[in-house]
């Protein structure tokens, strides 16, 4: 049986830990004192319920759904509210308005003029890029498909939503894939959704089933009952508070790691902490590419969490709004998370979270707890109308929160991918290579796993 050391604890070790399973013989080490990286969920005594870090997964991608389910915690799940999936706002000219929902919406939307919405509607009738034309950034390729106002508007939000980056410097094909694809092999970004929309139709219709639009998820407890399921499977095999200090590859071609709880010898290592690290650890065995590792460069992220009365705020209906990141707002995000999942605040109060900084403003995530939560309470009161202080506030710090997939990402994880295959046993995965949501991470997870396991036996 093939000896396996996974490095970091987050939701990529975990699950690669937890796939591995009795297949091979697996030790996990994370280096913080608690498993689970940036997921995490805390309970204020007074009953607010905090996530740190994502608010749930979709279900766009089956991977952290089954996930869930092979843990035992399918009944557990709770779908977020209908209103959180279908009412979604943008921060612009100084009022929040709703994103549009459909072709009509886009016909109707006071955030396009006239001329924008014309732009817009006549994507489809615009020419594709020419097959190996260089890489372009998502606000070079949104403006060319869409026209400049709807990709300062609509693609804006969600780049600050998702990444929390600067549009201008960000890999198209390597963020936001789907919608290169959909240029590539539709020729158009709308007929491309409705192409997918009919092929989901059709596949579910073909078992028998409706297609569900797609929805949020999480646990009444938050994504913690996720991070616990997984600790709880690898109570033998998970090594905590035990921090990676060396690793070398030993004349005999296996792997020899140094932590904080001794020295430890395998077959085979996976890397699965952030990319900065695993620069770190690989540095004496291949400067090449650690360099290429270091070179995947991340954004700063506060997370500032406010309870309010129910009654000095809105009342309100939706997933939240979203500053596009060029308007250099205090809060790029604002997620309201009792609307979306009602248990996050107690009765009578309503609970939100603003994420501060990103790219183009990462000073703000060096403002002491007041002063941030100052900001972001004049933020609510400007933008949300909020009449009274809040009555609980929780302020995390992410220093490296969010991969960043500049422009040259692709060749980059390309480079990475060659350099490690001519490392037997070495195997490096996590959200800085090929997505950065929850069921990214998931899915590559359950790959490493599988070709770990497919690896050539160890000679005797």
């Amino acid at each position: 049986m093939r000896t396996v050391l996974v490095i970091g604890g987050g939701l990529g070790g975990l699950t690669t830990a937890y796939r591995l399973g009795s297949h091979a013989s697996v030790t996990a080490f994370e280096a913080q004192p608690r498993p689970g990286g940036n997921l995490r969920t805390t309970t204020s005594a007074g009953g607010f319920r905090v996530e740190w870090g994502p608010n749930g997964f979709l279900d766009g991608k089956p991977a952290t759904l089954q996930l869930c389910r092979d843990l035992g915690l399918g009944g557990q799940l709770v779908a977020a509210s209908e209103g959180s999936r279908t009412n979604r706002y943008v921060y612009w000219n100084g009022a929040i308005e709703k994103l549009p929902g459909g072709p009509m919406g886009l016909l109707t939307t006071p955030l396009l003029s006239l001329r924008g919405k014309l732009e817009l509607l006549a994507e489809p009738l615009r020419r594709r890029s020419r097959a190996g034309s260089p890489d372009e950034s998502v606000r070079a390729f949104a403006t060319r498909r869409m026209g400049k106002e709807a990709a300062t508007v609509f693609m804006e939000a969600l780049v600050t939503g998702v990444h929390a980056a600067d549009p201008g410097k960000l890999s198209v094909r390597a963020a936001f894939p789907r919608l290169a694809a959909f240029e590539a092999d539709a020729g158009s970004i709308l007929r491309g959704v409705l192409r997918s929309g009919k092929a989901k139709r059709r596949e579910a219709e073909a078992r028998g089933e409706k297609s569900p639009p797609q929805r949020m998820w999480s646990f009444p407890g938050g994504l913690q009952t996720l991070v616990d399921a997984l600790r709880d499977r690898l109570a033998d095999t998970l090594v905590s508070g035990a921090a990676a200090k060396r690793l070398e590859r030993r004349p005999d071609g296996r792997w020899r790691l140094t932590t904080d709880a001794g020295v430890h010898d395998a077959d085979a290592v996976v890397l699965t902490c952030p990319a900065h690290e695993q620069a770190r650890l690989l540095a004496d065995t291949d400067s090449a590419l650690a360099n290429e590792l270091a070179g995947i460069g991340s954004n700063r992220i506060a997370v500032v969490a406010l309870g309010y009365r129910a009654a000095d705020a809105p009342a309100l209906d939706g997933f939240g709004y979203i500053a596009p990141i060029s308007l250099r707002r205090d809060a790029i995000g604002v997620q309201w998370c009792s609307s979306i999942f009602p248990d996050r605040a107690p009765p009578g109060f309503v609970l939100w979270r603003a994420l501060c900084g990103g790219e183009l403003r990462p000073e703000l995530v060096d403002l002491d707890d007041d002063t941030l939560v100052r900001r972001v309470h004049a933020e609510m009161r400007a933008t949300m109308k909020v009449t009274g202080d809040p009555v609980f506030t929780q302020v995390v710090r992410w220093p490296r929160a969010i991969p960043q997939y500049h422009l040259g990402h692709l060749d980059r994880v390309a480079r990475i991918d060659a350099a490690v295959a001519r490392l037997p046993g070495l195997f490096v995965t996590g959200n800085a290579f090929k997505g950065v949501a929850m069921n990214d991470v998931v899915e590559q997870a359950g790959l490493t796993a599988a070709r770990v396991l497919t690896m050539p036996a160890p000679p005797p």
